[in-house]
């Protein structure tokens, strides 16, 4: 499993460039997802935090709960490969001036 982590994480970047290169409009699709993907990520990681507060249950455990949350890891998963694309895309980029 943790092969099929790494090896994606290096895939689908370079699969995303290539896909932005021959296609351009993939480029807002890929975008939308991680705005939509930080919102999501952003109200999960609030609404735990303000649980946390309301009912003073302030332990490291607690929070660190969230980490269990599905929607929580593809929303952070993907937004780790679209980091690691548009690093690419600016080296792509910076490359061929």
């Amino acid at each position: 499993m943790v092969i099929f982590l790494i090896i994606g994480s290096m895939i689908l970047p370079i699969l995303m460039v290539v896909l932005y290169k021959k296609w351009n409009w993939f480029q807002l699709l890929f975008t939308s997802v991680a705005i939509i993907s930080v919102l999501i990520a952003g109200n999960i990681l609030t609404f735990a935090i303000y649980d946390v507060i309301k009912h003073e249950k302030v332990f490291m455990t607690t929070i660190h709960g969230i980490f269990l949350n599905p929607l929580f890891l593809i929303t952070g998963a993907y937004l780790g490969v679209y980091v690691i694309f548009s690093l690419l895309e600016q080296l792509f980029k910076n490359w061929s001036k």
